[in-house]
């Protein structure tokens, strides 16, 4: 069975990277980071956003920001079915 990461590529799935910014609670003029990393798909990102709704419903620092990187590593032109085997030696 191949594993999970391959097959989500192979459904459409890209790697995507968040980078959140957050306020900490008791001090709220301070800023801290957060990188989120995960196989989504682009545009509507249905994984991150089920983060963020976790994020924000069980988390107590509120969200600044967040900035999305997405990038799509096989793509219908790059994978070939192989129809043969060949062997050497």
């Amino acid at each position: 069975m191949a594993c999970t990461a391959f097959a989500k590529q192979l459904e459409g799935y890209g790697l995507t990277t968040a980078h959140i910014l957050y306020r900490l609670p008791d001090h709220p003029g301070i800023l801290q980071t957060y990188v989120w990393q995960d196989y989504d798909l682009a545009p509507t990102f249905p994984e991150l956003n089920d983060f963020l709704a976790f994020w924000r419903r069980e988390l107590e620092g509120p969200l600044h920001s967040v900035r999305v990187a997405h990038q799509g590593l096989i793509r219908p032109a790059e994978f070939k079915a192989v129809d043969g085997i060949v062997t050497l030696h």
